[in-house]
């Protein structure tokens, strides 16, 4: 018996289940491909893999609906791979230990994956449901959305043949998203040289802070682990506390915002009392500041003993902690927009920080509703790193994806939502970037909504998946695909 074979829809959740029993990182995408392919094979559906692991299944129209236009469902296959500091799991082979508590789904230490591991299931079930009365279906499952959406940019779309495009990367049940932000990625780099030094070590740590999606969650104001400790840096440099950096280290994907940070130092003797002082004061400033909405702070050191070193000379040194404390951070601009008033226009998160043998190294995720303050937000970057002699590189460019007003997918969802629900729903777009930008830019004729279940704390280890909504989602979408 699995772990979720007594929950309804059942076929949803045994595709989710197996799905959860396969390694599927960013950039660790073949076992999923397969096992996806393997799906197709004994289904008798028609399946194409490309070199970069995104598959494509042809799946026949239910009887009555070949001459209706075909529709594609679309998500991603990798997850981001967060886990708690005292998880053991292996992101490269372990499976997922799930577990069912009330409504909610989740995994044990780690991140659950149900973005966008639902959206599989979801399209398989509809795909293989012999209720389920549908127009001809392409299921699209792409590679690697969550460090750049590379799979959907190499994406070869010239065997689709769809009118409409279901994506099911949305995370709240009862909205209709009909636009997303475009974005980048970005890498701020110094270089760095380092000298001996004896004395006694500490490292310092900040952990404790709720962190989240880069995209829905910037305009919760989170705290940045990373933004935080470069406070922190500057902090104890202006108590002249006589300190030199060994080690820093902070997150792990680069559109989460990093909920903990640590960083290696040499001190004299004589500051020991002082330095730990001013550490428990710069925690009591920082708890203070994010009271509404950080609970669960922790700013603290452990004395290491004495110790020998390779620390970072001063003038490198500096220059880190300058950038750590001028890089912009979170939310830049709200939209003024009339139709998307509330709505974040242009943010950045900075997600990954690394101390290697010979530079330093920042990386941030930009995003942006207006191409024009995307494009100055990363000239802002570049002209602060270059400033300071370091060098900046962006990748992983892609297009915003603009409301369609004519939508015929947009009305009829609207309308099978208000049958079903007895009510209307929400009608909105977003600040994250999702690949419906992607295939809005190379189908330009492709009719676009993006839905999904209710979700929380995505790109956290304490992401839950709500059962029940998993079930009214899965009668919406086949609402929709009958109606269609």
């Amino acid at each position: 018996m699995g772990v979720l074979s007594e929950l309804e829809p059942k076929l949803v959740f045994q595709y989710f289940e197996e799905i959860c029993a396969i390694p599927r990182g960013s950039r660790n995408n073949k076992a999923i491909s397969d096992y996806l392919c393997d799906f197709a094979k004994k289904n008798g559906f028609k399946a194409v893999q490309d070199n970069l692991y995104n598959v494509v299944i042809f799946v026949p129209a239910s009887e009555g609906y070949e001459d209706k236009k075909a529709v594609i469902l679309q998500g991603h296959m990798d997850m981001v791979c967060e886990k708690t500091s005292d998880s053991r799991h292996d992101f490269t082979r372990d499976p997922l230990n799930i577990a069912v508590m009330d409504d909610d789904i989740f995994a044990r230490g780690t991140t659950l994956g149900g973005d966008d591991g639902i959206a599989l299931s979801i399209a398989m079930a509809a795909a293989t449901d012999k209720d389920v009365k549908h127009p001809p279906l392409e299921l699209v499952f792409t590679v690697d959305e969550e460090i750049g959406m590379i799979g959907a940019k190499g994406l070869d779309v010239s065997d689709l043949k769809a009118a409409y495009m279901l994506n099911l990367d949305s995370e709240e049940e009862g909205e209709i998203v009909t636009s997303s932000a475009g974005g980048l990625d970005a890498v701020m780099s110094v270089p760095v040289k380092y000298k001996k030094m004896s004395g006694e070590e500490y490292k310092i740590i900040i952990s404790g802070l709720t962190g989240g999606h880069s995209g829905t969650e910037i305009d919760k104001y989170r705290a940045n682990a990373i933004i935080i400790m470069g406070r922190l840096l500057h902090f104890l440099k202006d108590k002249k506390v006589d300190f030199h950096i060994s080690g820093l280290d902070s997150g792990l994907m680069i559109n989460a915002i990093p909920r903990d940070a640590d960083c290696d130092v040499i001190l004299s003797g004589e500051d020991r009392n002082s330095f730990e002082d001013l550490i428990a004061e710069f925690e009591k400033t920082v708890k203070n500041e994010y009271r509404a909405n950080e609970h669960n702070i922790m700013i603290y050191c452990d004395y290491k003993g004495h110790a020998e070193r390779e620390v970072l000379y001063k003038k490198h040194e500096d220059r880190v902690i300058f950038l750590l404390n001028t890089v912009p951070d979170g939310v830049q601009r709200m939209s003024q927009e009339e139709a998307t008033k509330g709505l974040v226009e242009t943010s950045l998160n900075n997600g990954i920080m690394r101390l290697s043998e010979k530079r330093f190294y920042l990386s941030t995720s930009l995003r942006s509703s207006i191409s024009s303050a995307k494009a100055a937000l990363s000239d802002k970057l570049r002209y602060l790193t270059e400033t300071i002699g370091g060098s900046y590189e962006e990748s992983s460019d892609y297009p915003a994806w603009e409301y369609n007003g004519d939508s015929t997918l947009l009305n009829t969802a609207i309308k099978v939502y208000k049958a079903q629900y007895g009510r209307d729903c929400i009608v909105k777009g977003i600040h994250a970037g999702i690949e419906c930008g992607i295939f809005y830019d190379k189908m330009p004729s492709l009719d676009i909504i993006s839905i999904g279940p209710d979700m929380k704390g995505v790109h956290t280890p304490q992401e839950k998946l709500s059962v029940s909504s998993v079930e009214r989602t899965w009668k919406f979408i086949k609402g929709i695909l009958e109606e269609l």
